[in-house]
């Protein structure tokens, strides 16, 4: 397949690959905004996202040698380090308020119950997603764990936008008849009512 490859993207591997530090400026010129959106889709915090989008930097420059030319844009490749330093950013976020939580019902266990208790609701979450079908699978990782909007799924899969909603609304029906699992129950509704609302948004219902 034949890539599109523009000549401010030429201009920035160029220089990544000879290790000059002008590929960061370039890209921050030229791609900053475009990233910053895409962090700010995730973490809904425009202070947080510029944190995180300096460190989005950081990582590209750490990590120019594992970029291929040949698998794809270096748009691409950016905005998925973008999008996962996000996600993992709520992840660590999420984490440190359950321990601040833990240590303070429970601060004598907290290293033991309470990571304990982590594992096993993971678990559990993990098996309930990896019980549904495949398509509803891949649509709840893309959108709920991954951040991506319903027209970024169209494009990443090449399936149609009317697919994908299809598809989100069958994926939430499939969760609902699992409701009935206590121990993850909570962890269950936020993954339903995040796909509702992101169906509700695109829309136009609010």
């Amino acid at each position: 397949m034949s890539i599109n490859i523009s000549n401010t993207e030429k201009e920035i591997v160029a220089y990544l690959e000879k290790g000059d530090r002008r590929a960061i400026d370039i890209a921050y010129k030229n791609y900053g905004r475009a990233l910053y959106g895409i962090i700010l889709r995730v973490v809904k915090s425009g202070e947080v996202a510029e944190e995180i989008l300096q460190d989005v930097f950081v990582k590209i420059w750490i990590n120019a040698e594992s970029y291929n030319r040949s698998k794809g844009r270096l748009f691409t490749w950016m905005s998925n380090i973008a999008r996962n330093a996000s996600i993992d950013s709520i992840r660590t976020a999420r984490s440190k308020r359950e321990q601040k939580t833990t240590s303070i019902d429970n601060p004598v266990y907290e290293n033991i119950g309470g990571n304990e208790e982590m594992n096993v609701k993971d678990f559990a979450l993990q098996k309930v997603i990896n019980s549904l079908d495949e398509k509803h699978r891949i649509l709840i990782d893309y959108t709920y764990f991954q951040g991506y909007s319903q027209r970024e799924i169209e494009k990443e899969l090449g399936i149609p936008l009317g697919t994908v909603k299809s598809r989100l609304r069958l994926a939430i029906n499939q969760l609902r008849e699992k409701l009935n699992d206590d121990q993850i129950r909570n962890l269950l509704v936020s993954i339903v009512l995040f796909l509702s609302l992101s169906l509700a948004q695109s829309q136009g219902l609010f």
